[in-house]
């Protein structure tokens, strides 16, 4: 039951989410929560993995839900299910987009969707900041981070400012908190 859950959750993602992995977090985020498949914290330690490892945010994702939940096979169910989708797309479009690129009505669209696709990316990075910077604990209780908020904003401006490679960022952020926390 739980792949077959799996493949139609994630296909519905991959039909429907348009921008990406960034894009999709949020979505994927609120079914796996809907399901029970995983908690926020082990959502955000996903996405932290998926960063790191190389592919899609989205696919990563996808890929690790499936195999929390199902192993091997979930993780092949999960991943095919949200990359389905695009493939059947992509080739029915192709050769349509080219002619029709410069259409009024196409522009019109993309236009339309470009602010929706900024604002689930913002979700997503809204989502990972809180879950980043605001603790629970077993009693129910929530503490902010501040030391949290200061090294999100050095990795911030390292990345964006100074342009250090974020896998640089990620691994000297991994080892001060190895020290720290």
């Amino acid at each position: 039951m739980i792949y077959l859950q799996m493949l139609w959750v994630f296909f519905r993602l991959g039909l429907f989410t348009v921008g990406g992995g960034y894009a999709m977090l949020p979505l994927i985020q609120a079914e796996v929560s809907r399901y029970g498949w995983i908690t926020a914290e082990e959502f955000v330690d996903m996405i932290a993995i998926a960063e790191m490892t190389p592919g899609a945010i989205g696919v990563n994702t996808a890929t690790f839900v499936g195999f929390r939940q199902g192993g091997l096979l979930g993780a092949l169910v999960a991943t095919t299910a949200l990359t389905l989708p695009s493939l059947l797309v992509v080739v029915a479009v192709s050769k349509v987009l080219d002619r029709f690129r410069d259409h009024p009505t196409v522009e019109a669209i993309l236009s339309g969707i470009r602010p929706v696709v900024a604002g689930l990316i913002a979700s997503a990075a809204l989502f990972i900041a809180k879950a980043a910077l605001i603790t629970s604990s077993p009693d129910g209780l929530t503490a902010f981070s501040p030391l949290a908020l200061v090294i999100a904003l050095a990795s911030g401006v390292a990345v964006y400012r100074y342009k250090v490679h974020p896998i640089t960022v990620m691994i000297g952020a991994g080892l001060l908190g190895l020290v720290v926390f």
